[in-house]
């Protein structure tokens, strides 16, 4: 385990959270996979919590259903504390519907009574007219009598979801829900079904590694690295206005720029932006590929390569000594040919101190 400093308090704001973490830790023999985690999550809207793969996002979702307990920390939903060292609520009584990538039907149950599985306790006339409800809600009720292995992909994750909300969870938990579908099938079942879960009014915290989809699908985002929250807001707020390099790389390509600070300006090779808050000296530059553009004015550079990506091209290109990746629309130049590059003019860039 790595030595711990003080956790950095992450909060979207908010005045009625439905989840709140408060420096969470979760140890296994060797590493720390959730590292002082602390945010809070709005009554409804949609949450996505982005990371790469093992960075212990997962986990959290876990730690956060009741499925593992926390080692540090406090966990609270709905203002009750559901998880400190030593004390875990169940996962059955803490009003959290999870569903897991692989949607884990029951395979001995048709549709209907997998929608209506943790709704035993109910009269039966009730427990009947809400599993119709939600075969409604998610446009599934000729599917009622079907059994799970006659079910699309999508069918199968419509009936986890409806079964997760059964018992109106006041968040609902879901771990990699669409990674699974095929391409040209993904964003338009992925939008119906937000669509039915927004009509809900539940609450939804959606883990994925995918940063294009989270800053479509989200209200909000929460960024995690190496176990640790490194930034929260608004999918915009995060793009342009990440809080580190580490930040800013979660959500896309970065090109990071050497940089001299002096006197609250940073210059580069590729020209110079405002840095007032950083002191004079070496510093790097972090900005979006399509914040470097070609100028007559700009910097010679040479093309090393060229990726097609449908309506632009990726193109590599070495300048003074530094590597650029930028996007250009139409032909793109030549592997070894010059071009001249420039900083944008509205560019919007991240500088921080070299080391940073």
């Amino acid at each position: 385990m790595r030595p711990r400093g003080p956790a950095t308090r992450h909060l979207i704001v908010t005045d009625d959270p439905v989840l709140e973490l408060r420096d969470v830790v979760r140890d296994y023999p060797g590493r720390t996979a959730v590292d002082g985690a602390s945010f809070a999550l709005p009554s409804g809207g949609i949450t996505c919590l982005l990371g790469p793969s093992g960075c212990g996002k997962s986990t959290l979702l876990r730690l956060i259903a009741g499925l593992e307990p926390v080692d540090a920390g406090e966990i609270r939903i709905r203002g009750h504390a559901v998880a400190v060292p030593g004390t875990t609520a169940a996962p059955e009584h803490r009003g959290v519907g999870l569903v897991f990538q692989d949607n884990a039907l029951f395979p001995h149950l048709n549709v209907s009574a997998n929608v209506g599985f943790g709704l035993a306790a109910m009269a039966a006339d009730a427990r009947r007219a809400r599993v119709a409800a939600l075969l409604d809600r998610f446009h599934i009720a000729h599917l009622a009598d079907a059994w799970p292995h006659m079910l699309s992909g999508g069918e199968q994750q419509r009936v986890a979801i409806a079964r997760a909300l059964a018992r109106e969870p006041s968040l609902l938990l879901l771990d990699e829900p669409f990674s699974g579908l095929d391409g040209h099938l993904r964003g338009a079942v992925r939008d119906a079904l937000l669509a039915d879960i927004r009509a809900a009014g539940t609450s939804v915290l959606i883990v994925t590694h995918d940063p294009e989809e989270a800053m479509m699908i989200a209200d909000n985002l929460i960024l995690m690295a190496a176990g640790r929250i490194v930034q929260t807001g608004r999918p915009e707020d995060c793009y342009h206005q990440p809080v580190s390099i580490a930040a800013a790389r979660l959500l896309g390509d970065v090109a990071v720029i050497d940089a001299v600070v002096t006197n609250g300006i940073a210059d580069t090779a590729l020209g110079a932006v405002q840095a007032d808050a950083i002191p004079d000296g070496a510093a790097k530059l972090a900005v979006r590929p399509d914040a470097i553009v070609r100028s007559p004015a700009g910097v010679a550079a040479t093309v090393s390569a060229t990726r097609f990506a449908g309506h632009l091209y990726i193109v590599e290109a070495f300048a003074a000594d530094q590597h650029f990746t930028i996007q250009l629309p139409g032909k793109p130049p030549a592997i070894g040919e010059q071009v001249t590059l420039a900083l944008r003019l509205d560019v919007r860039a991240l500088v921080v101190r070299d080391g940073d």
